[in-house]
C-alpha cells in the first residue's frame, strides 16, 4: 500500500505572519534593543578591565622607576612593598599575606615565572629579612633584580 500523494493545491502561498502589516513588531524591536544593550555592556566591561590593567601596570612601572633613585637597601624595601601592593591588587588580600617560600610561589604564579623561587628575585622571599652579610652576593645582583622586575611589571595583564 502506498500512501496517497498530498494535493499541493490546498497549500497557502507565502505570507507574513498575522499582524505582519508592520515590519517593526514590538517583540522584534525589544529583542534587538536587548541584544544591542547586552553587546554594549560587554564592550564596556572589557574596556574597563583593559584600562584597569593598563593603569596598574603604569602605576607599578612608575613606582619602580622612583625606587631606582633610592639607596640599595631602601630600594629593595620599596620594591618589596610594590610587589605586595601589586599582588594585593591582582590576587587579593589573602595572596598578599603570604610569607617566605609561599610568598615566592605566590609571586611566581602571579607573574607566571620562576624569577622569585630560583632567580634573582629570591631576595624578596627570604633574603630580604636576612642580615646583609649572610646573603649570597651573587644572588643580590641589583641590575638583574631591577631588570627582572621591570620586565615582569611591564607584562601585567589584569
Amino acid at each position: 500500500m502506498t500512501a496517497p500523494t498530498p494535493d499541493l493545491s490546498t497549500l497557502r502561498g507565502l505570507h507574513l505572519p498575522t499582524g505582519g502589516n508592520n515590519a517593526m513588531q514590538p517583540e522584534m524591536v525589544a529583542a534587538l534593543a536587548l541584544g544591542f544593550s547586552l553587546a554594549l555592556l560587554v564592550g564596556l566591561i572589557r574596556l574597563v578591565r583593559a584600562r584597569r590593567g593598563a593603569s596598574v601596570r603604569r602605576a607599578a612601572l612608575r613606582e619602580l622607576a622612583l625606587a631606582q633613585n633610592l639607596e640599595p637597601d631602601a630600594r629593595r624595601v620599596a620594591q618589596a612593598r610594590l610587589l605586595r601592593r601589586v599582588v594585593r591588587t591582582l590576587k587579593g588580600e589573602a595572596a598578599a599575606g603570604a610569607r617566605g617560600a609561599a610568598w615566592a610561589t605566590t609571586l611566581d604564579t602571579t607573574f607566571a615565572t620562576d624569577f622569585f623561587r630560583s632567580g634573582p628575585g629570591r631576595i624578596f622571599a627570604d633574603d630580604l629579612y636576612r642580615r646583609p652579610k649572610t646573603v649570597d652576593p651573587m644572588a643580590n645582583d641589583p641590575a638583574a633584580i631591577d631588570t627582572g622586575l621591570g620586565r615582569l611589571l611591564s607584562q601585567i595583564r589584569a
